[in-house]
């Protein structure tokens, strides 16, 4: 009897150990270190290279339009970072954009940004010039000639 209490009370441990590592979350010190790591920084599901979502593949798609540097993270690779970062910004889903530091949103406000133009002006703010603004301009210079 006392072997089956033993044997019962190592796989509750067990479990309680998985139930922990599964639910801890990376410390927000060093999420704000990753965010503040560059001027723009994305936390997705997949890399830049391979999205593992649509909604990730999206903002790597409008990053890529304006000619973006930016440091990526995939938090299907370390799931204390995939609640981390949930907790750090207060946002449930995922793709997460940081610019400067600041939180700016998900996939949809992104895209909402990229459509409006206001993308172009927050970069501006940070020192980041649209690859797709150069290309306009250079248009209306050609145009001038």
């Amino acid at each position: 009897m006392s072997l089956n209490l033993f044997t019962k009370s190592k796989n509750l441990l067990q479990y309680a150990n998985t139930l922990a590592r599964f639910y801890s979350t990376k410390p927000a010190e060093e999420i704000k270190n990753m965010v503040n790591n560059n001027k723009v920084v994305v936390f997705m599901k997949g890399v830049p290279e391979q999205p593992r979502c649509g909604f990730s593949n999206a903002v790597v798609q409008i990053l890529r339009m304006h000619g973006v540097q930016y440091d990526a993270h995939d938090v299907l690779s370390d799931e204390s970072l995939r609640q981390g970062i949930k907790e750090f910004s207060n946002w449930p889903t995922i793709p997460q954009v940081f610019i400067n530091g600041e939180f700016v949103g998900g996939c949809d406000i992104m895209l909402q940004m990229h459509q409006s133009g206001d993308l172009i002006e927050e970069l501006e703010k940070v020192g980041i010039k649209s690859a797709l603004l150069l290309e306009k301009e250079k248009k209306d210079a050609e145009k001038k000639s």
